[in-house]
């Protein structure tokens, strides 16, 4: 059996000077070690029981640092090393029972992450996802708007449905479509706040079972973008040439090809092939995730040609004019805006859709091709709708990449620019 120890006063501590380790009693295996002036509180005990290969029974020791010395009172250190002797004789290994508390608290300290902090690290996620650069921004923004300033600096893990409705109600009747869109994004910034482990259970934003029935439904009225009848597109194009700077060239490209606004802004002189006459936009930027092949009439090369020595040395075909960088949906319309207030002086009528009573769209000029092409032309259906990148059937698809139909889309495009640059003054 070990020899006890005697048990010392705290004076008595307080004279031991030479180096090594010193029994101050009280508790057994507690020692004072000191190392060249430097004192630390040391508990030795046996944590548990080892047997070797023949059965023999061996004692497993450790040491357990209690503390420094004299930041750690004798007193303290003996009420610890009582602690850790009961930890012990429960069962309990004391340093694995700390390092247990401190990866607990490590875990903690990782889910006490905020709804903006994990809102960022999505949107910077979709950043690389997303082709659209106003979608990226409006991710952002409206996130800034309407969420932050009462979820933002909440710990996620604590935020529930109630907490997300309130949020949302005060958008959700006037600016219904932003907030479902919001409710969207909400749901994305939850399921990776879920997958990185800051909360537990079913997604908060999760329409189904948890904001439907406190925010409920509301009837959507689908309607299509306005766009200009076929016959006042000469008239407006007409109209269009007449003004100044790179917005003018973008949108009347848009009406010769029919594309999107976000293909327009993104096109890069590298895509396109002059002596074939085909803009080649690749599939990163389409919506179809699917290279398309423009075809260019006389008319748009003539056009790209017009700025050609201005833009070729920028990395956008129709850059923005003070950055550089790609033009914004709001460039063009605002240009249609003030030419329709400018026609509206004129003829009391401008540039409306009759069917909606609203100023026309850049997009809503891809209709304004599409009633052209279904009225005015014997072009089969699934010409017209390739030239919009529609998706088609499979065997409609398959004889396209066969290029079945890029020669007649290139007769239809110089039909449609012809149309469009005919106007009886």
């Amino acid at each position: 059996m070990p020899k006890k120890a005697k048990e010392l006063s705290a004076l008595s501590v307080a004279k031991i000077k030479g180096n090594g380790r010193h029994a101050v009693g009280g508790v057994n295996g507690l020692h004072l070690r000191i190392v060249n002036g430097s004192r630390a509180w040391v508990l030795r005990v046996v944590v548990g029981q080892r047997f070797d290969e023949n059965g023999k029974q061996q004692l497993h020791r450790r040491d357990i640092g209690l503390g420094s010395y004299p930041e750690v009172s004798l007193a303290e250190a003996r009420a610890k090393a009582h602690e850790m002797k009961a930890q012990i004789r429960n069962g309990i290994d004391p340093i694995a029972h700390k390092q247990e508390q401190l990866e607990k608290l490590h875990i903690q300290q990782l889910r006490n992450k905020t709804f903006t902090e994990c809102a960022k690290v999505v949107i910077a996620n979709k950043t690389r996802e997303l082709k659209n650069e106003k979608h990226i921004g409006q991710w952002s923004s409206t996130l800034e708007t309407y969420i932050y300033p009462t979820l933002g600096d909440l710990t996620i893990g604590t935020i529930t449905k109630v907490d997300i409705a309130e949020a949302l109600k005060p958008i959700w009747i006037e600016k219904n479509e932003t907030a479902r869109r919001i409710r969207g994004r909400i749901e994305t910034i939850f399921d990776y706040a879920k997958a990185m482990g800051y909360f537990e259970g079913d997604n908060p934003a999760e329409w189904k079972g948890n904001l439907e029935p406190i925010l409920g439904n509301l009837k959507q009225e689908s309607r299509p973008h306005p766009s200009l009848p076929y016959e006042q597109v000469a008239e407006f194009i007409h109209h269009l040439r007449q003004k100044k700077g790179i917005s003018p060239k973008a949108l009347e490209f848009a009406i010769l090809t029919a594309c999107r606004s976000g293909e327009i802004f993104g096109a890069k002189w590298q895509e396109i092939d002059f002596k074939n006459r085909v803009w080649i936009i690749p599939k990163e930027r389409m919506k179809a995730e699917k290279e398309h092949r423009v075809p260019l009439s006389q008319q748009a090369l003539n056009l790209l040609e017009s700025i050609q020595n201005h833009t070729q040395t920028q990395d956008f075909i129709f850059p923005a004019p003070r950055t550089g960088e790609m033009l914004s949906d709001m460039s063009l319309t605002t240009l249609i805006k003030r030419m329709h207030e400018q026609k509206l002086k004129e003829n009391s009528l401008g540039y409306i859709d009759p069917k909606q009573n609203r100023v026309v769209t850049t997009h809503g000029f891809r209709s304004t091709f599409r009633d052209w092409s279904a009225d005015k032309t014997d072009y089969p259906r699934e010409v017209c709708e390739h030239v919009l990148a529609h998706k088609l059937p499979d065997e409609v698809e398959a004889a396209y990449l066969r290029g079945g139909y890029l020669e007649k889309r290139k007769s239809l495009m110089s039909d449609w620019a012809e149309f469009c640059n005919f106007i009886d003054l």
